[in-house]
C-alpha cells in the first residue's frame, strides 16, 4: 500500500486542518481524510476519482461545524485493493461504510455520495436505515430505479461504458495508454467549466491508478455490478426513509434525467435540486451552489 499523503495540492489554499489515517473495517484497510468536529458527515466519491473529489466541500462543511470524513473507497488510491471481481459487490462496498460508522463509534451519520459513492449511499440507507440520519445524493441513480429505467429511457445508450468495462483487460489497456490520455481528456473536456479540475487534481487521480492492479480494482466495480447487481438490489427494502437531498447536474451525459421521475415513491422525505448548467461533475463545476444546497438542507433537519 502506498504511503499516505501529507497534504493535497488542491487544498493548499484551505485553512481547515486536514488529517489522514488508515483504519481496518469489514476486513479491508481504508484511507481516510478527516477535518473538523461536530456531527459526522461521511463523503463517498465515485469513479474515476478518490477522496479529493470532495476537496471543495470539505472546507465548507468543516467550517460549518461538522466533522467530515472522506474515505478512499476500497480499490481506490490509498485504500486496500482486494483481488477478484466478487470483492467489489455493492453489498460489500456498503458494508465497508456501515462498519466504518461502527468503528467511529457513531450510531447515525450524515451520508453523502457522488456517482458510485452515491449508489453505495443509496444501498446503505436502504439496508441499514438506523445508521443514516440524513442522506445527500449527487448525480447517482437509485439502484432499483436505474435497472427499472435501463430499458425504458435513453439510459441504456448512456451506459455504453458499463458494457465496455465487462471486457477483460481491454478497458484497462485503453485507459492506461498514452499516460492515461483518456482520463486527462475526460477531465479537460466533459465539465461545463474548463477550470473545474486543476492539473494537480487530475494528476492526483491518475497517480491513484498508476500502480499495477489499481485501475483493475476500480473497473471491477462495474463488472461486479453487472454480475451481481440485480440480485443484490432485489433483496433491498423498498424505501429509503432518511430525509434525502438529491442534487443533479442536468447536463450529465451518463445519467438520464428521467432517473429522477417518481423517485419520491421510494424516498418519501425527498428534496430534489437540479442545476441546469452543470454536468456529472457538478461537485467541481458548481461547488458554491452545491455547498449552499447541502448546508441549507442540513439546517432544515437540525442536528444528528
Amino acid at each position: 500500500m502506498p504511503e499516505e499523503p501529507r497534504s493535497s495540492p488542491d487544498l493548499a489554499w484551505d485553512p481547515i486542518e486536514l488529517k489522514h489515517r488508515t483504519v481496518k473495517v469489514n476486513g479491508v484497510f481504508l484511507h481516510l481524510a478527516e477535518a473538523g468536529s461536530g456531527p459526522l458527515v461521511i463523503l463517498l466519491h465515485g469513479f474515476p476519482e478518490n477522496w479529493q473529489a470532495w476537496n471543495r466541500q470539505i472546507p465548507a462543511l468543516a467550517s460549518s461545524g461538522y466533522r467530515v470524513i472522506a474515505p478512499d473507497l476500497r480499490g481506490y488510491n490509498f485504500s486496500e485493493k482486494p483481488i477478484g471481481i466478487a470483492k467489489y459487490r455493492l453489498d460489500l462496498l456498503s458494508n465497508d461504510i456501515s462498519a466504518l460508522i461502527d468503528h467511529l463509534g457513531e450510531k447515525a451519520v450524515i451520508l453523502m455520495g457522488h456517482d458510485w459513492g452515491g449508489v453505495i449511499a443509496w444501498h446503505l440507507a436502504a439496508s441499514h436505515p438506523e445508521q443514516i440520519a440524513k442522506l445527500v445524493i449527487i448525480n447517482a441513480p437509485h439502484p432499483a430505479k436505474y435497472f427499472e429505467s435501463l430499458w425504458r429511457t435513453g439510459q441504456l445508450f448512456r451506459s455504453w461504458y458499463v458494457f465496455f468495462f465487462q471486457l477483460p483487460i481491454l478497458p484497462e489497456i485503453f485507459i492506461r495508454r498514452n499516460n492515461f490520455q483518456s482520463l486527462r481528456m475526460l477531465f479537460a473536456t466533459e465539465p461545463t467549466r474548463s477550470d473545474a479540475f486543476s492539473k494537480d487534481q487530475v494528476n492526483a487521480y491518475i497517480q491513484g491508478f498508476s500502480a499495477p492492479g489499481y485501475l483493475n480494482a476500480a473497473i471491477n466495480y462495474y463488472r461486479a455490478g453487472f454480475r451481481y447487481g440485480v440480485e443484490i438490489i432485489k433483496s433491498l427494502p423498498a424505501f429509503v426513509m432518511a430525509p434525502t437531498l438529491v442534487i443533479w447536474g442536468e447536463k450529465d451525459r451518463y445519467l438520464d434525467l428521467h432517473l429522477l421521475d417518481d423517485l419520491e415513491s421510494r424516498v418519501p422525505h425527498l428534496t430534489i435540486e437540479k442545476i441546469p448548467n452543470a454536468s456529472h461533475w457538478v461537485l467541481a463545476e458548481e461547488p458554491e451552489t452545491v455547498n449552499r444546497s447541502i448546508l441549507r438542507f442540513l439546517s432544515l433537519f437540525g442536528e444528528v
